[in-house]
Formats: structure tokens, C-alpha cells, sequence
């Protein structure tokens, strides 16, 4: 029987992902939409639409044409410091829109998949598990935990998914994840200041991928963390990405997260426990090192 799925944000790098993982399925038609045209070369086996999730009406008009019987919701304002500078559009894509969707998704009786984020917490009591009360400490974070709310107080089928440092292969057209950034600073050999201070377990996409749908297919109800096995400090990822393509960290300072401007707005350790996801779903996450050699190619000096 096949499983009608819709993503939105598909554009994206979890987005891409998501259309990797599902092409390789035959239980699955899926509807691919973001904003604007397809940034993907391959248009095959799948449903493009454009759509503006901000936009009340376009929401329903696409949920009644497909009438997926799941939505994976990837789309959001992520940046940070784009959130402090312009709260009224984060709340308008990261709160407004999720109000819109869990609107459609009553009307036509569809499961939503919402993807959240460490930052929904302070950082000051990781790791965290699925029931630890959030506490935001920026714009970001509790447009995120508004989000959520939404959700708990819903009558819908929902699920959460909250993760952690998304990165992978570079998509087209799309931001640049932490991996990539690293590389380009690395071998630009420009002065960068990095915080040794935050530790994070960053999220192999196709991993993440590969949870999102199963939780789809599942229909499973509430909250979820998924990410990384492994727990960094931001300084000792770049480290590793430069020992990974044998380059120096000469020009890379380790700083505390009070010298630099803003920093003070990420939570200072966020790692997940993932026991809820390894008993449900068998979540078994890569390792850092299995990551870095799929997005960056085999460590230098490897035969």
C-alpha cells in the first residue's frame, strides 16, 4: 500500500536528503515543495510544487489537491542571528506556518512530522532527553518551543523531531553546512575564532533522513530526538575536519563564547540521550568519522 508523503522545504538540505532516502523506496509518492522553483536536476519519480508555507490558503490548496496522508515539515528560518534581527519574520515562518499547517493537517486528517531543535533548551543541564522541560534563550529557540506548543495543544496526529547540527552533502543552491564552512576556512588559511566552549553531537543528514521517515510510515505520536553519536566542541569539529583533509589549524583560535558577539545566543551543550529512538526505531546513528569521510571524501593519507 503506498504512503502518500509531502515535504515541505524540499529545497533544503534535510529536504534533499528526504527525496534521496524515499527515491530508493517503492511504498512511497511523494510531493516535494519550497519556495520557488526546483533547485533539484532531478525531477523524476517525484511531485514538485512551489509553496509559500506562510501563506494560509496555498497550504490548503495543496494539502486538498495530494491529500498526503503524512507532511514532513523541514521548512523554517534557522540563523540565529537573522531571528534576533528580524523576530516578526521568524515568528511568521517558524510559528504562523506550523498554525497553518496544523490547521490543514485537521481538515484533511494528516499526520504532521515537525522537525525542532536543540535550542528549544538552555544548554546549561545536557544531555537531554525527550521529556526535559524547554528554555529557550533566544529568538530562534522559542519560536521553535511556540511551535511545539502549537502542536501539544492540537487535536491533530503529530510528531516531533528534534535534532541536533544538521550537516551533509552540499545541496544545490543551498547554505552552507558546518562541514563545508570548515573546509573552505581551513583552506582559505584566514584568521577564524572558534568557540571551545559549546559542545553539540552533530546530525549526519541521511540519518536523520532515514528516522523522519520511519516515524512517517509509524504514525508515531510525540516527541523525538535524533541525532549524532558523537559529542564535540565547535573548535574540536573544525579540528577534526582538518586532521580529516590534512590541513593545519594555525590560523584557527579557540575563543569562549563570551568574546564573541551573539555567541551567548547558542546553548552551551545540547547532546541528546537517544534511548527513546533506539527502542522504537532502532535508531542507530553513523559515527562522526563515517560522516565526515561520506561528505568530504576519504581522510587524507588513507590507502
Amino acid at each position: 500500500m503506498m504512503t502518500r508523503i509531502l515535504i515541505t522545504g524540499s529545497n533544503g538540505l534535510l529536504g534533499n536528503r528526504l527525496i534521496d532516502y524515499i527515491q530508493t523506496r517503492d511504498d512511497v509518492e511523494l510531493i516535494a515543495t519550497s519556495l520557488g522553483v526546483n533547485r533539484r536536476a532531478d525531477a523524476q519519480g517525484y511531485t514538485y510544487e512551489s509553496l509559500d508555507v506562510t501563506q494560509e490558503q496555498a497550504v490548503h490548496d495543496v494539502c486538498m489537491r495530494h491529500r498526503p496522508d503524512v507532511i514532513i515539515h523541514t521548512a523554517a528560518l534557522t540563523q540565529v542571528e537573522l531571528a534576533e534581527q528580524q523576530p516578526a519574520q521568524c515568528r511568521l515562518l517558524n510559528v504562523r506556518a506550523v498554525a497553518h499547517l496544523v490547521g490543514a493537517c485537521a481538515r484533511y486528517g494528516i499526520h504532521l512530522v515537525h522537525l525542532s531543535t536543540d535550542f528549544v533548551f538552555d544548554g546549561l543541564s545536557g544531555l537531554y532527553d525527550e521529556e526535559d522541560r524547554v528554555s529557550p534563550i533566544s529568538v530562534y529557540g522559542m519560536s521553535k518551543a511556540a511551535a511545539e506548543r502549537l502542536l501539544c495543544d492540537s487535536a491533530i496526529s503529530w510528531s516531533v523531531v528534534r535534532t541536533i547540527l544538521v550537516y551533509g552533502r552540499e545541496v544545490p543552491g543551498g547554505r552552507t553546512n558546518i562541514l563545508h564552512w570548515a573546509r573552505k576556512v581551513l583552506q582559505s588559511g584566514e584568521s577564524v575564532s572558534v568557540v571551545n566552549d559549546q559542545y553539540r553531537m552533530p546530525t549526519y543528514d541521511e540519518d536523520l533522513a532515514r528516522a523522519c521517515v520511519d516515524i512517517a510510515f509509524r504514525r508515531e505520536a510525540g516527541i523525538f530526538h535524533i541525532c549524532g553519536k558523537d559529542e564535540v566542541s565547535i573548535y574540536e569539529l573544525v579540528g577534526r575536519v582538518a586532521r580529516h583533509l590534512g590541513l593545519g589549524m594555525q590560523a584557527v583560535r579557540a575563543v569562549s563564547t563570551s568574546s564573541l558577539p551573539m555567541a551567548e545566543l547558542r546553548p552551551a551543550r545540547t547532546g541528546f540521550r537517544l534511548d527513546k529512538a533506539k527502542s522504537m526505531l532502532n535508531y542507530e546513528p553513523v559515527s562522526l568519522e563515517f560522516g565526515l569521510t561520506s561528505v568530504l571524501g576519504p581522510p587524507v593519507g588513507a590507502s
